[in-house]
């Protein structure tokens, strides 16, 4: 075998091996996620997500705000924060979020709203720094389930206990996307590459 021939042989090995642990981490992400369970904590931290042009809060982003109200209603958390920054739309996230909530019945004085949450990390690390300022250790994360288990990581990390997490029942084909961008994501943030 010549050496050019060699060394199609070993881009290709690296190319399917890099496949099959895609695969296979996109599988644990997915399992992980659908398979989440809330506990009981001080709070639920629902992470942001895209306000439609009307300023009202996507599908997706309903659906997270619906988890939450159910852990409150349910009396796992006493109190809930909604993080997220301003969006393309030219929304706070977190301002639009709290709106919904108390617009379910929340009362606003449980919500606590971040608009400083411009991404995962951030909204972690503001997170603490709040519940820190109110004797809070514990909580639930509330968002899709391909993003349980690096905002789960990220939370850990900022030094919150994780007690579980409720990833609402709501699908869409941008999933597909999504998985991805999380098996590209994770390792990168497990490596100190924050998102």
């Amino acid at each position: 075998m010549t050496g050019a021939g060699v060394r199609v042989k070993l881009l290709w090995s690296l190319a399917v091996g890099l496949v099959g642990v895609g695969t296979l981490l996109a599988t644990w992400i997915v399992v992980a996620g659908l398979g989440a369970k809330p506990g009981l904590a001080d709070v639920a931290i629902v992470f942001g997500n895209t306000v439609e042009r009307s300023g009202k809060p996507s599908a997706r982003l309903r659906a997270r705000l619906e988890a939450a109200r159910k852990l409150y209603s349910s009396g796992l958390v006493r109190r809930i924060i909604v993080t997220g920054g301003v969006g393309r739309e030219g929304f706070d996230e977190s301002l639009v979020m709290q709106g919904a909530l108390v617009h379910a019945g929340i009362p606003a004085q449980d919500i606590y709203a971040d608009g400083r949450g411009l991404n995962t990390a951030l909204s972690c690390a503001n997170a603490r720094a709040y519940m820190a300022s109110q004797g809070m250790t514990g909580a639930d994360v509330v968002t899709q389930y391909f993003h349980i288990v690096r905002a789960s990581m990220a939370c850990r990390r900022a030094g919150i206990r994780v007690a579980g997490a409720s990833a609402p029942r709501y699908f869409e084909l941008r999933d597909l996307y999504s998985v991805a961008r999380e098996v590209v994501a994770l390792p990168a943030y497990a490596l100190g590459i924050r998102s």
